[in-house]
Protein backbone atom coordinates (compact mmCIF):
# COMPACT_ATOMS: atom_id res chain seq x y z
CA UNK A 1 0.00 0.00 0.00
CA UNK A 2 1.35 3.41 -0.96
CA UNK A 3 -0.14 5.28 2.07
CA UNK A 4 2.47 7.09 3.92
CA UNK A 5 0.79 6.53 7.17
CA UNK A 6 0.16 2.90 6.96
CA UNK A 7 3.72 2.44 6.08
CA UNK A 8 4.88 4.31 9.21
CA UNK A 9 2.91 2.35 11.08
CA UNK A 10 4.36 -0.85 9.68
CA UNK A 11 7.49 0.67 10.57
CA UNK A 12 8.48 0.85 6.65
CA UNK A 13 9.36 4.81 7.58
CA UNK A 14 11.06 5.77 10.58
CA UNK A 15 9.00 8.43 12.54
CA UNK A 16 9.70 10.79 15.97
CA UNK A 17 7.01 8.48 17.77
CA UNK A 18 5.54 9.89 20.73
CA UNK A 19 3.07 7.21 21.91
CA UNK A 20 1.75 3.66 20.61
CA UNK A 21 -0.88 1.38 21.09
CA UNK A 22 -2.58 -1.34 19.53
CA UNK A 23 -5.13 0.98 17.75
CA UNK A 24 -3.61 4.52 17.99
CA UNK A 25 -0.31 6.15 16.70
CA UNK A 26 1.18 9.79 17.57
CA UNK A 27 3.90 11.25 16.46
CA UNK A 28 5.81 14.76 15.90
CA UNK A 29 5.07 16.40 12.45
CA UNK A 30 8.30 16.45 10.33
CA UNK A 31 7.01 19.46 8.56
CA UNK A 32 5.78 21.70 11.82
CA UNK A 33 3.65 24.73 12.27
CA UNK A 34 4.57 25.38 15.75
CA UNK A 35 6.85 23.36 18.76
CA UNK A 36 4.90 20.57 19.39
CA UNK A 37 2.88 20.10 16.38
CA UNK A 38 2.07 16.16 16.30
CA UNK A 39 -0.13 13.69 14.35
CA UNK A 40 -2.39 11.29 16.21
CA UNK A 41 -3.77 8.60 13.49
CA UNK A 42 -5.72 5.44 13.93
CA UNK A 43 -3.97 2.71 12.60
CA UNK A 44 -6.70 1.52 10.99
CA UNK A 45 -6.37 2.94 7.41
CA UNK A 46 -9.11 5.06 5.84
CA UNK A 47 -9.56 7.89 3.82
CA UNK A 48 -11.88 9.82 5.98
CA UNK A 49 -13.75 9.73 9.44
CA UNK A 50 -16.78 8.37 8.40
CA UNK A 51 -14.42 5.11 7.13
CA UNK A 52 -13.40 4.34 10.61
CA UNK A 53 -15.18 2.22 12.86
CA UNK A 54 -15.99 3.43 16.18
CA UNK A 55 -14.38 0.98 18.08
CA UNK A 56 -10.74 2.26 16.40
CA UNK A 57 -11.52 5.70 17.17
CA UNK A 58 -11.67 5.51 21.31
CA UNK A 59 -8.07 6.22 21.86
CA UNK A 60 -8.06 9.23 19.88
CA UNK A 61 -8.83 12.03 21.85
CA UNK A 62 -7.28 10.48 24.98
CA UNK A 63 -4.19 10.55 23.03
CA UNK A 64 -4.79 14.26 21.85
CA UNK A 65 -5.38 15.45 25.60
CA UNK A 66 -2.44 13.50 26.80
CA UNK A 67 -0.24 15.58 23.84
CA UNK A 68 -1.28 18.48 25.19
CA UNK A 69 -0.78 18.36 28.56
CA UNK A 70 3.07 16.85 27.30
CA UNK A 71 3.84 19.89 25.01
CA UNK A 72 2.26 21.76 27.89
CA UNK A 73 0.48 23.86 25.04
CA UNK A 74 -1.89 26.86 26.74
CA UNK A 75 -3.39 27.61 23.48
CA UNK A 76 -3.88 25.02 20.39
CA UNK A 77 -5.79 23.81 17.37
CA UNK A 78 -6.71 20.75 17.00
CA UNK A 79 -7.35 19.73 13.17
CA UNK A 80 -8.83 16.86 11.07
CA UNK A 81 -9.60 17.41 7.31
CA UNK A 82 -11.71 15.11 5.22
CA UNK A 83 -10.90 15.67 1.62
CA UNK A 84 -9.24 16.96 -0.73
CA UNK A 85 -10.79 20.64 -1.23
CA UNK A 86 -10.56 20.42 2.61
CA UNK A 87 -7.20 20.93 2.68
CA UNK A 88 -6.39 16.49 3.12
CA UNK A 89 -3.25 15.86 2.12
CA UNK A 90 -2.47 12.20 3.05
CA UNK A 91 -5.60 10.56 2.78
CA UNK A 92 -5.42 8.66 6.06
CA UNK A 93 -7.22 9.69 9.13
CA UNK A 94 -4.94 12.10 11.30
CA UNK A 95 -5.74 14.72 14.16
CA UNK A 96 -3.06 17.10 14.51
CA UNK A 97 -2.51 18.75 17.76
CA UNK A 98 -0.98 22.53 16.82
CA UNK A 99 0.37 24.55 19.82
CA UNK A 100 -0.32 28.38 19.31
CA UNK A 101 2.03 29.81 21.40
CA UNK A 102 2.27 33.61 19.70
CA UNK A 103 -0.04 35.04 17.07
CA UNK A 104 3.38 34.35 14.85
CA UNK A 105 3.07 30.55 14.65
CA UNK A 106 0.76 28.13 14.41
CA UNK A 107 -2.05 27.24 12.55
CA UNK A 108 -3.52 30.47 11.20
CA UNK A 109 -6.72 30.20 9.79
CA UNK A 110 -9.87 32.55 8.08
CA UNK A 111 -13.33 32.02 9.20
CA UNK A 112 -15.61 33.73 6.30
CA UNK A 113 -18.72 33.35 8.30
CA UNK A 114 -22.28 35.05 7.38
CA UNK A 115 -25.28 35.51 8.84
CA UNK A 116 -27.64 32.27 9.42
CA UNK A 117 -31.58 32.45 8.23
CA UNK A 118 -32.78 30.66 11.21
CA UNK A 119 -35.66 28.90 9.19
CA UNK A 120 -33.47 27.44 7.30
CA UNK A 121 -31.42 26.51 10.05
CA UNK A 122 -34.17 25.32 11.91
CA UNK A 123 -34.90 22.97 8.87
CA UNK A 124 -31.35 22.08 8.88
CA UNK A 125 -30.91 21.01 12.10
CA UNK A 126 -34.24 19.03 12.01
CA UNK A 127 -33.12 17.39 9.17
CA UNK A 128 -29.66 15.85 10.17
CA UNK A 129 -31.39 15.14 13.50
CA UNK A 130 -33.84 12.80 11.59
CA UNK A 131 -30.61 11.24 10.27
CA UNK A 132 -29.06 10.50 13.73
Amino acid sequence: MSCIFCRIIKGEIPCMKLFESEKTLAFLDVGPLSKGHALVIPKYHGAKLADIPDDQLTEILPTLKKLVSATGAVDYNILQNNGTIAHQQVHHVHFHMIPKPNDAEGLGISWPSTPGDMDKLKALCEDIKSKM
